[in-house]
């Protein structure tokens, strides 16, 4: 039990991989003010809050996790399927294109982008 508050942010993610989502949601913000700053743990609170489908609580999460890291492909991989769910055309198109920038080969986010940009 001691390893839990060494290692807060792997707690976390065993949480959400038992899918203990309640809990997650609990402890994460529990620890939100001390890692407020940490790229990751936004990642991750954004991920639960996704999970059990409250896309506009992850939002937050993933816009702070890509301010912090805007090189993150993952991050903007989230950030445009949470813009998507809340049916925020021109925010997912902008997360597709930065992706793109970040890994030109990328055929998922061209595949969506070309298909966003017909509708």
């Amino acid at each position: 039990m001691v390893g839990l508050f060494k290692k807060p942010k792997r707690h976390l993610k065993k949480l959400l991989k038992d899918g203990e989502y309640d809990e997650a949601v609990a402890f994460g913000t529990n620890l939100e003010s001390e890692y407020s700053n940490d790229p990751d743990f936004m990642f991750i609170m954004g991920s639960v809050y996704f999970i059990v489908d409250d896309a506009q609580k992850a939002l937050p999460y993933f816009e702070k996790a890509f301010q912090l890291d805007n090189n993150d492909v993952e991050v903007l991989t989230l950030k445009t399927n949470v813009h998507l769910a809340l049916q925020q055309k021109d925010e997912a198109i902008d997360c597709c294109v930065r992706i793109i920038e970040l890994q030109p080969k990328n055929s998922e986010a061209k595949k969506l982008l070309d298909e966003l940009e017909s509708l």
